[in-house]
C-alpha cells in the first residue's frame, strides 16, 4: 500500500504544465516572457516605494527584488508565485535604518532569513490548516483594499491629464482580454499609454519621479557589525517580527495562488526558500521581502503565468530595465501603473463575500471573523497581525460554539435498592465546555448515589479533570459518592493520569 501511496505524494506536488513542457511549447512560453516582463514593470515604482518607507537607497529596494525572485524562481514551493521587496517587509525593519544604519539593517534581514530556514525546518508551513477559510477571505478582501489604497496617493494632487490616462488604461485591461490573451493586457497597456504620452509630450507623474534607478549591479556585501551577544539582542526582535511577517504572507499568498490555479504548493519548502532568499538579499546589499500579493495576481490573474519561467524572468527584466534601460523605463506613466494596479485589486476582491444574499447565509461568527480581519489590516496596514487577530478571533467563535454541544441530562431511580441519581453528559468536554459543567448538578436534592456517565462525551483537558474533581468534592462534602461511568479509552487516560493532582477545587 506504502509503495502506491508515495508517487501519489510527490504528484501531488508536480507541477503543470512544468518548466520543461512550457520551454518546449511555444504558446505557453511566449505567455510566461510576457507575464514577466509586465511584473518586472510594475515591481519598479513598487520596490522604489518600498525602499522609501525603509528609509533607505532606491537600489536597495530594486536589487532585493531582483535577488529574490531570481532565487525564489529556484529555491521556492510555489511556481508562479512572486517574491519581492513589499511593504509589510519595509514596516517591520524601518526602525533599524533609521537608528542603527545600513549595516545593522542589512545584518538584520540576513538573521531574518535564517529565522526563516529554522521556522521551515520546524514545520510551521503546517500551521497553515488551521487558517479558516473566513480568515482567508478577509485575507483577501483586506489585500484588495490595501492595494487600491496604495495607488490614491498617485491620484490625488496630480494633473488632470492623469484620469483620462487612467480611464484609458482600464478600458483596455477590461476589453482586450475578451479578444485576445496572447499578449497579456497590462502590457498592452502599458505600451500604448507610454506611446500616447511621449507623441503627445504630456506633462504627468512618471516612473523616473519615484527615485533614481541604480546604473550598476548588486554588489556582494558583508555588513561591518561587531559578532557579539549585544548585537544579536539588539536587531533580534526586528528579525523575528519580519521573519514571521514575511512567512505568513508568503503562505497566505502560496494559498491563495493555489486556490486559483488548482494546485498543491510545497509549504515547507516555500518557507525554506523565502529564508534563503531573503539571506541572499542580505548579502547582496538588499532590504528583504517575501511574497508580493499584487504582483503575484498580476502574473498569475492577469496573465496567465502558471510555471517558475515567470519568476525568474521578472528578477531578470527588472534588472535589465532598471540597469541597463533605465532611461525608457523611467518615462512610463504612473498612470498606467495604477491602472493595472486597481483592475488586480477589483480582481482579488472576493466579491460574493459581501453580497448580501452570502451574509443572509453565513453564520453570523464566520462573517464576524471575516470583518474583523479586514478591520485589522487595513487599520494596521499589517497582513500578519490582521490574520492572527482572525485567527484568534476564529477560535474564540468556535469554543464559543462548541461548548454549547455539551448537555446534561438528569432522572432519578428512586425505586431500586439504592436511590440513584443518573446525569448522562452528551458533547465535548474541554475548557470552554466544562467551566459550567459544575453548576448542572443538584447536589443538595440528590440522592446518596450518583452516577455520572460519559459514554457520549469526550474529555479533552485538564480543565475538564479539574471540574469533575470539583464535582466529586461538592458531592464527598454532601457525604454521597460519585461513579464516573462510560468513557472511551483516551478519555479514560487522561482522566486516572491527572484525577486527584489538580490542586484544591
Amino acid at each position: 500500500m506504502a509503495s502506491v501511496q508515495k508517487p501519489a505524494a510527490r504528484n501531488r506536488y508536480k507541477p503543470e504544465p512544468s518548466v520543461m513542457t512550457a520551454l518546449r511549447t511555444p504558446r505557453i512560453l511566449t505567455k510566461e516572457v510576457l507575464a514577466g516582463l509586465v511584473v518586472a514593470l510594475a515591481l519598479i515604482p513598487e520596490a522604489i516605494s518600498f525602499s522609501i518607507i525603509a528609509g533607505v537607497d532606491p537600489r536597495v529596494g530594486l536589487f532585493s527584488s531582483f535577488v529574490m525572485a531570481v532565487s525564489i524562481a529556484f529555491l521556492g514551493g510555489r511556481p508562479a508565485m512572486i517574491t519581492a521587496a513589499t511593504g509589510a517587509v519595509a514596516l517591520v525593519i524601518a526602525p533599524v535604518a533609521r537608528e542603527h544604519g545600513m549595516d545593522y539593517f542589512i545584518a538584520t534581514v540576513i538573521l531574518a532569513g535564517i529565522f526563516q530556514i529554522a521556522l521551515g525546518l520546524l514545520g510551521v508551513a503546517k500551521l497553515m490548516r488551521f487558517i479558516p477559510r473566513s480568515v482567508m477571505v478577509g485575507f483577501v478582501n483586506a489585500l484588495a483594499i490595501l492595494i487600491f489604497t496604495a495607488q490614491l496617493p498617485h491620484l490625488i494632487g496630480v494633473p488632470w491629464l492623469v484620469y483620462p490616462l487612467v480611464a484609458m488604461s482600464i478600458l483596455v485591461l477590461v476589453l482586450m482580454p475578451r479578444f485576445t490573451k496572447v499578449i497579456p493586457a497590462p502590457l498592452v497597456a502599458i505600451v500604448l499609454i507610454t506611446a500616447v504620452t511621449v507623441a503627445t509630450a504630456m506633462n504627468v507623474p512618471t516612473v523616473g519621479d519615484e527615485g533614481e534607478l541604480p546604473q550598476s549591479l548588486p554588489e556582494l556585501l558583508i555588513p561591518h557589525v561587531p559578532l557579539t551577544w549585544e548585537t544579536f539582542t539588539l536587531i533580534a526582535p526586528y528579525a523575528v517580527a519580519m521573519a514571521l511577517v514575511g512567512l505568513l504572507e508568503s503562505l497566505m499568498t502560496a494559498k491563495l495562488v493555489d486556490d486559483i490555479t488548482d494546485t498543491h504548493s510545497h509549504k515547507t519548502r516555500e518557507s525554506l526558500g523565502q529564508g534563503v532568499a531573503n539571506v541572499l538579499s542580505g548579502l547582496f546589499g538588499g532590504m528583504g521581502g517575501c511574497a508580493m500579493i499584487g504582483q503575484t495576481m498580476i502574473n498569475v490573474k492577469a496573465s496567465g503565468a502558471r510555471t517558475r519561467i515567470s519568476t525568474f524572468l521578472a528578477g531578470v527584466f527588472l534588472l535589465i530595465l532598471v540597469v541597463a534601460l533605465g532611461d525608457i523605463v523611467a518615462i512610463i506613466p504612473m498612470a498606467a501603473l495604477v491602472a493595472v494596479m486597481i483592475m488586480v485589486s477589483v480582481g482579488t476582491f472576493d466579491w460574493h463575500s459581501v453580497r448580501l444574499s452570502t451574509l443572509k447565509r453565513m453564520p453570523l461568527g464566520e462573517t464576524i471573523v471575516m470583518i474583523a480581519t479586514v478591520a485589522v489590516v487595513v487599520v494596521t496596514h499589517n497582513l500578519a497581525v490582521g490574520v492572527i487577530i482572525g485567527v484568534v478571533a476564529a477560535m474564540l467563535v468556535f469554543a464559543r460554539r462548541v461548548a454549547r454541544f455539551a448537555t446534561v441530562e438528569r432522572s432519578v431511580d428512586m425505586e431500586s435498592a439504592v436511590p440513584t441519581a443518573h446525569y448522562t453528559v452528551t458533547g465535548e468536554l474541554f475548557f470552554a465546555s466544562s467551566n459550567d459543567l459544575t453548576t448542572q448538578f443538584e447536589y443538595a436534592d440528590d440522592p446518596q448515589h450518583v452516577i455520572i456517565d460519559l459514554s457520549q462525551s469526550h474529555v479533552w483537558d485538564a480543565s475538564t479533570v479539574a471540574a469533575l474533581d470539583a464535582i466529586t468534592t461538592k458531592y464527598e462534602h454532601q457525604g454521597k459518592s460519585v461513579s464516573i461511568q462510560g468513557m472511551n479509552t483516551a478519555s479514560e487516560q487522561m482522566h486516572s493520569r491527572l484525577a486527584g493532582n489538580l490542586g484544591s477545587h
